[in-house]
């Protein structure tokens, strides 16, 4: 899995405090799949009759929300302002960001349970400044269809109007992203060290093992 380059349309959430319970409302949290939350994605403001997990998508939708606009309804890179992910500290509302074919979320910040629930699910944060975000929703307002590349390897935002902007990454964090590592997956990467040092207590400390099979 390679995700150093990622393109696609941004969709302008011009509000502050965008919390979990407007990501993905409670009655969703019933399910620990992970999956199958797309759907359910600004539920409240997408649909205009509430819904549950046996939703069957045939409700109607509210026209005056963004993901149901062209050619909103197909990004996948969201511009909002800041303290997006605030609120009850829900891992549902990444699954579901995720499910719907979010890839990247900018801003200049985040709330800090959703930042590290974000990248331990591979869906990459960006923060940059006030004045950089102003500039990325000037040039969607002039132009609908805004189409971004983000360099994930070399930390820039690349925009249709030669607008360039340089985002700062940490480095574990940027590995998560280009691989889709996760928590397992990272510790993996460290399995020949991790046997070695076991293999070690085992000759320094047998008692503490006295009860493994070997």
């Amino acid at each position: 899995m390679d995700n150093n380059i990622i393109k696609g349309q941004a969709i302008p959430i011009n509000q502050s405090n965008v919390d979990t319970d407007a990501i993905i409302p409670k009655q969703y949290l019933k399910s620990i799949r992970k999956t199958g939350f797309g759907p359910f994605l600004f539920d409240s403001l997408r649909y205009l009759e509430p819904g549950n997990l046996e939703s069957t998508g045939n409700r109607p939708l509210n026209k005056k929300f963004i993901l149901n606009q062209e050619p909103y309804s197909a990004g996948n890179i969201i511009i909002a302002n800041n303290n997006f992910g605030c609120g009850s500290s829900r891992e549902h509302a990444v699954w579901a960001l995720k499910d719907y074919g979010i890839k990247v979320i900018i801003s200049t910040s985040f709330a800090d349970i959703f930042y590290r629930n974000s990248f331990k699910n591979s869906l990459l944060l960006i923060r940059v400044s006030k004045k950089e975000l102003d500039s990325l929703f000037s040039g969607i307002e002039a132009h609908k269809k805004y189409e971004l590349t983000i360099d994930v390897l070399n930390q820039t935002i690349t925009a249709p109007d030669s607008l360039v902007i340089n985002f700062s990454i940490d480095k574990v964090d940027k590995e998560r992203i280009i691989s889709g590592y996760d928590d397992i997956a990272l510790t993996l990467k460290n399995k020949t060290k991790i046997s070695e040092y076991e293999k070690k207590m085992i000759k320094k400390k047998p008692w503490l093992f006295k009860n493994e099979k070997n």
